[in-house]
């Protein structure tokens, strides 16, 4: 089996995830009602859907007052580029792609 496309469908689904999320705790934002924590948030992003939190920031203009995120989430993208690097290097170096 080629786990490289197991692993490009895995980084799409999670950051679809993270985006949406993004989504649903901006409108839960907006009525007042329960929030996503933002420690789930960064879980998130550290489970390789960094781009997805990004990109809910942006699109959706949501705690883009917060420095944590605005600096924070760059950080785990840039953990998240490292991590996938040696994660394809493994598959490389192991045949498995």
């Amino acid at each position: 089996m080629n786990y490289i496309f197991i692993l490009i469908g895995y980084v799409l689904l999670i950051n679809l995830i993270a985006f949406l999320t993004m989504l649903y705790d901006k409108k839960q934002a907006e009525k007042h009602d329960y929030r996503i924590s933002e420690k789930a948030l960064f879980i998130l992003a550290l489970l390789l859907g960094g781009i997805g939190i990004y990109a809910g920031i942006y699109v959706f203009r949501h705690k883009t007052r917060h420095k944590k995120f605005t600096i924070g989430i760059p950080i785990v993208i840039l953990i998240n580029i490292i991590s996938l690097y040696y994660i394809v290097s493994y598959m490389i170096n192991n045949q498995l792609i």
